[in-house]
């Protein structure tokens, strides 16, 4: 770990940054030029303790979690990220492949889409980043440990997470599923994250067997999505997906399809994230 050169790579960063690009109020009294530390903790998740150290080459090194965070934070390129887990002491995450982190154009795609809701998922349907918007219409899914964080694994396996969906359209989402993850699985034939998780869906779901068995393939592109939101009722969403050169990771940009859905959705923003229950 080069923790001068590490401290002085992410005050420079975060100097660099206007606050508008975070998605931030840039107001009349603001004395630095970039970012401040604890502007920088709250979009990272983590104490402004910890931000200070490692800004004064104090810290212990920080985790691959907490360095994601910290890319995430300062709207880092692809290139500034690796060079950051190289600082930290850590072999840099692929950009390519198996997506373990948002692509860092992607995360400046959802700041400018502002109370537009989107999100960043891997190929198999595991997020990677959402923005605010996002949370409020489905929920954050970015917490989720082991095959929990496929949304895909979830949706045959936990009752639950079905809920946002309306009953008319789950057997139809569930099709897309498993059809969207054979697409998947022909493009990285023999990759094990794949087929471990196919394995695993096999042995957990009959239903999944099931459509699994019938080998439709197709990768999800435009949808129209109707929500059964817990506070404000349903709401029915066109869906776009635009898709990385690669197709390892997709922005999904949901906005409303009807008037109704649209005042709903102001509602909601009035009245904040809530937990899913």
């Amino acid at each position: 770990m080069r923790r001068d050169e590490l401290a002085d790579f992410l005050r420079r960063r975060r100097a660099a940054i206007r606050p508008a690009e975070a998605g931030l109020a840039d107001g009349p009294r603001r004395r630095t030029a970039g970012l401040r530390r604890e502007e920088v903790a709250m979009l990272a998740g983590m104490s402004v303790d910890y931000v200070v150290r490692l800004e004064q080459g104090r810290s212990s090194q920080p985790s691959t979690q907490l360095l994601a965070a910290l890319a995430r934070a300062l709207r880092l390129s692809d290139d500034e990220r690796a060079h950051l887990f190289r600082l930290a002491g850590h072999q840099p995450p692929p950009v390519a492949g198996p997506a373990v982190l948002a692509r860092a154009g992607l995360i400046r795609m959802l700041d400018l889409l502002g109370d537009t809701s989107a999100m960043v998922i891997s190929d198999l349907g595991e997020v990677l980043a959402q923005n605010r918007a996002s949370v409020l219409l489905s929920g954050d899914h970015t917490g989720f440990a082991g095959d929990r964080r496929y949304l895909i694994y979830r949706w045959f396996t936990e009752p639950g997470a079905r809920d946002v969906a309306v009953p008319e359209d789950q057997d139809r989402h569930a099709r897309q599923h498993v059809a969207d993850l054979r697409a998947v699985a022909g493009r990285r034939a023999g990759d094990p994250e794949v087929t471990g998780l196919i394995e695993r869906l096999l042995a957990a779901s009959p239903e999944f067997r099931r459509l699994w068995a019938e080998h439709e393939v197709a990768v999800r592109r435009a949808d129209r999505k109707t929500f059964q939101h817990p506070r404000v009722g349903r709401l029915t969403m066109d869906c776009e997906t635009l898709l990385t050169p690669d197709l390892g990771q997709k922005l999904l940009v949901l906005t409303p399809a009807d008037t109704e859905t649209r005042e709903r959705l102001e509602l909601l923003r009035v009245l904040g994230v809530e937990t899913w229950a």
